[in-house]
């Protein structure tokens, strides 16, 4: 049995037996936050688009942030992103496929979210727009300065890889939080 197939089996029995077996990677997930996803997430373009995205959506109330979810869900897969696009393009979209790029597969994804929970930019589409109604953003952003959440390891359908999400909380320089970031990793690369 070659070491992949042993691999995935002995990941979908820890997936199969719960959560608490399935935090049996927490502590290298944890470790790759502190390591190379905080590093990451404190690149200044990066603060600066987080802070130019919340003073644009200061004010911005939950129907508000629902429509513009919608928009987003609807756009996936479509031709016309207008909505997505802006998220997909610029320096800091470009600087998160190339960390992305630079992990050799460890990193499936990797998003940043603003201070409600909005995608600033990302290294590939989201399902959706808005991550402010999901743990990865409640247990970073709201969490404060040094916050991580470390999702339950899952099989990512489209790329057949076990992965966990890894959330921050990602602060200012004064140590303020202004927003969050999500990194898929691949926990095949952990072993």
């Amino acid at each position: 049995m070659s070491f992949r197939i042993a691999f995935a089996a002995g990941v979908a029995m820890i997936t199969a037996a719960g959560a608490a077996a399935a935090n049996e990677f927490e502590p290298a997930l944890k470790a790759l936050a502190d390591d190379q996803i905080k590093a990451i997430v404190a690149d200044p373009a990066l603060i600066a688009a987080i802070r130019a995205q919340n003073e644009k959506h200061a004010g911005l109330d939950e129907g508000a942030i629902i429509e513009m979810d919608k928009a987003w869900r609807a756009e996936v897969g479509g031709s016309s992103t207008p909505t997505i696009d802006p998220v997909m393009s610029g320096a800091v979209a470009d600087m998160l496929r190339a960390a992305r790029d630079g992990g050799e597969g460890l990193f499936t994804e990797i998003f940043v979210m603003d201070s409600v929970g909005l995608n600033v930019a990302a290294s590939d589409v989201t399902s959706d727009y808005w991550q402010g109604d999901e743990a990865k953003w409640q247990q970073t952003y709201q969490a404060g300065p040094g916050a991580v959440h470390i999702s339950e390891v899952e099989l990512d359908e489209s790329t057949q890889t076990y992965q966990a999400q890894v959330s921050v909380s990602i602060t200012d320089e004064s140590g303020a939080p202004i927003g969050a970031a999500t990194f898929g990793v691949n926990v095949e690369y952990l072993q």
